[in-house]
């Protein structure tokens, strides 16, 4: 309906033929405009395509509630909130009322009385979608009273009867009526309150203080929750579970190239005057390795999983000690090098869980991962023929310094130094910008140094590369 045309009093909107639709069939009835129209349901959503989005259709389709089994980051929050999408623009509610409401389908007590006192003249408001939408994390403090409602002790204190319905303050739950209430990590609500949840998903039957008052709630209850406690053996109860018409598994990028797209996308940089920056794919692709051999790791608890967030924190703290080298020795380009790599360390630590006690175990751990995703991507650019002729040029008398703090010009004298390292160079880095060869000569002795190939020193932050 047209901003110009829409309705201000019931008597209004029932004159303009104006017809309310239950949520679940007006996101029906939206989904398959969209899936017609070939539109992207969840824009910014990626790897999904062909998982978990075709699930969610048909859960939708089907008119069901939600459930999304996953571990940390793996967008089950941002595929929630994005479901709003799939609602009307707008819809009409009756005005003054706690609870947003159908004005041709009142439910309350206060909207029916004000139905009934003013009729036609009772004043409607339009709802925008993103009003529609109420989202609660499960913690161990949530009451009944939050999530449903409570007697409101002000109302009684006005001279309402405990009898009277009027005296309920209803909870976030029934406020989201006529649109989407999401949970994150369901399973850790308690389970009294679990039990209070079930009416409102079958019956819509809702008891506060000892009322019982049927509101035909309408709505869509979408939960998260990790797989691990999402079980009989988790903190979930049985008859609460049977509620939820379908089971989403969500799931970490299957591919690297997915895994970047998304780093890619929501990475923080703040664009510097003066400075261009330029990654190259080498190094987002080993920011990435690290993650995905992260969640194979036995060392790493994959009960809590390895967030996507790792590689998009780990790509800042990358992309931010190169520039923090850029503006200190003043060159114009930011080109992140494997010397950026140990600067990693504050970003990842803080977003696995260890299996291993030992701090100092720590740390080899997250070293050996590095090491590791190193390797795993120089295998993708060079083969055991492009290793031999750079290994032979070190000679017992050749070794390279690098390190994080060299500038781009001092490697140069490097690729002249060791023989056929300017043609490895050029396979990685085809411009002649000295920060890009830099990072190139860089990944390729680590290359070498983790297919064994050459020897390595650490001494102050600077890495010694030896025949």
């Amino acid at each position: 309906m047209p901003e110009q045309k829409l309705a201000r009093t019931l008597g209004e909107l029932k004159d303009s033929g104006y017809q309310v639709l239950p949520i679940r069939e007006e996101m029906q009835r939206n989904l398959v405009k969209k899936i017609a129209a070939g539109e992207d349901l969840f824009p910014g959503i990626i790897g999904y395509e062909n998982t978990v989005i075709p699930q969610l259709e048909n859960a939708v389709l089907a008119g069901q509630d939600i459930v999304l089994l996953g571990e940390r980051g793996q967008a089950k929050t941002r595929i929630v909130r994005a479901l709003t999408h799939l609602l009307d623009e707008h819809t009409p509610v009756i005005d003054g009322v706690e609870i947003p409401e159908n004005p041709l389908a009142p439910i309350s007590a206060q909207a029916k009385s004000l139905v009934a006192e003013k009729g036609d003249d009772t004043p409607i408001a339009w709802l925008p979608r993103d009003q529609r939408y109420g989202e609660k994390l499960a913690t161990p403090d949530i009451t009944v009273a939050d999530l449903i409602g409570e007697v409101d002790p002000i109302k009684v204190a006005e001279g309402r009867y405990l009898s009277d319905e009027l005296t309920l303050h209803y909870g976030l739950i029934p406020k989201t009526n006529r649109g989407i209430f999401a949970i994150n990590e369901l399973p850790d609500l308690a389970e009294r309150i679990q039990v209070g949840l079930l009416n409102i998903m079958e019956e819509r039957d809702i008891q506060i203080r000892g009322h019982k008052v049927r509101l035909p709630l309408d709505m869509v209850i979408v939960a998260t929750a990790n797989p691990e406690d999402y079980t009989n053996r988790g903190r979930i109860i049985t008859p609460l579970k049977d509620r939820f018409g379908s089971q989403i598994r969500t799931h970490y990028p299957d591919d690297r190239d997915q895994e970047i797209l998304i780093m890619e996308q929501e990475y923080q940089h703040a664009s510097v005057e003066g400075y261009a920056l330029c990654v190259p794919d080498y190094m987002k692709e080993i920011v990435v390795e690290i993650s995905q051999a992260a969640r194979q790791s036995p060392d790493i608890s994959q009960r809590s999983g390895v967030s996507v967030r790792a590689s998009i924190a780990n790509y800042e703290n990358l992309i931010a000690n190169a520039l923090r080298r850029a503006v200190r020795l003043r060159e114009n380009s930011i080109v992140p090098r494997i010397s950026d790599l140990p600067f990693l360390v504050p970003a990842f630590s803080g977003k696995v869980e260890f299996e291993v006690l030992d701090e100092d175990r720590e740390d080899e751990i997250i070293q050996q991962l590095f090491e590791n995703a190193v390797a795993t991507v120089f295998e993708k650019y060079f083969s055991e023929e492009d290793l031999s002729p750079l290994e032979d040029a070190f000679t017992a008398s050749i070794s390279v310094d690098t390190g994080e703090a060299l500038h781009s010009g001092f490697y140069e004298d490097i690729i002249r130094q060791v023989p056929g390292l300017s043609s490895a160079v050029a396979k990685l880095a085809a411009s002649e910008e000295p920060a890009l060869r830099a990072s190139a000569v860089e990944f390729i002795l680590e290359g070498l140094y983790v297919n064994n190939r050459l020897s390595k020193d650490v001494m102050q932050g600077q890495f010694v590369y030896r025949g």
